[in-house]
């Protein structure tokens, strides 16, 4: 969803042959057709302000760590109608994404600020301040980390008043589904968090409108 502009068990180290090189295990609730609904936090020092917000998954491929779905606004104040972004996502694996990000103006240190703000990453903290997490196995942690980057708007133009220049860092449990973001882009409000919970439509998922995707 485009933004505002303003002014479990601890995983292991691996080591040896299987350093870096761990693959998530497959997620019911992480798979095609899941759909989230929950509410993502905008407010401002001027303003409270949260917009519920629509998630569905629509590709999902962990031996590359990627996903990609579509995002639902529904309130958005400026917008006559639902605003819909398609975005693509990086699975943190150590093998094909870590923690650090390397791009989209996060340096390390705003990674581990942000990541930090998840009770799951506690535990994770000091080897991903050594190496990224490269050497955890994360395999079989009940918690998938990631980053979703919005690509482009799906059914609204480019001009209209909103932004996708940032990206979420993402935290999924893979015991109920939910889903914790927050949003960095160093020209909107920090830490817009976004909360999501796996909808009873399950792969069916909820009624969109149609709409035509690039």
């Amino acid at each position: 969803m485009p933004v505002r502009m303003v002014e479990s068990p601890a995983p292991s180290n691996s080591s040896g042959a299987n350093y870096g090189q761990t693959c998530l295990q497959p997620c019911s609730l992480l798979s095609v057709g899941q759909a989230f609904s929950g509410t993502q936090n905008v407010s401002s020092p001027q303003k409270d302000e949260a917009w519920r917000v629509n998630v569905r998954i629509q590709g999902c491929d962990l031996d590359h760590g990627y996903l990609c779905g579509t995002m639902e606004a529904l309130n958005v104040p400026m917008a006559d109608t639902p605003v819909v972004t398609f975005w693509e996502g990086e699975i943190v694996d150590t093998k094909n994404h870590t923690f650090f990000t390397n791009k989209w103006k996060a340096t390390s240190e705003v990674d581990i600020e942000h990541w930090t703000k998840f009770p799951s990453f506690s535990p994770l903290l000091s080897q991903v301040e050594v190496d990224g997490g490269k050497s955890l196995d994360l395999s079989n942690y009940q918690y998938i980390f990631m980053r979703w980057k919005e690509q482009y708007f799906v059914n609204v133009g480019a001009d209209c008043g909103l932004t996708i220049a940032g990206f979420y860092y993402v935290c999924f449990s893979c015991v109920d589904g939910s889903i914790n973001g927050y949003y960095y882009d160093p020209n909107s409000s920090p830490f817009q968090k976004l909360e999501l919970k796996t909808t009873n439509e399950g792969r069916s998922g909820f009624s969109f409108s149609s709409y035509e995707l690039q």
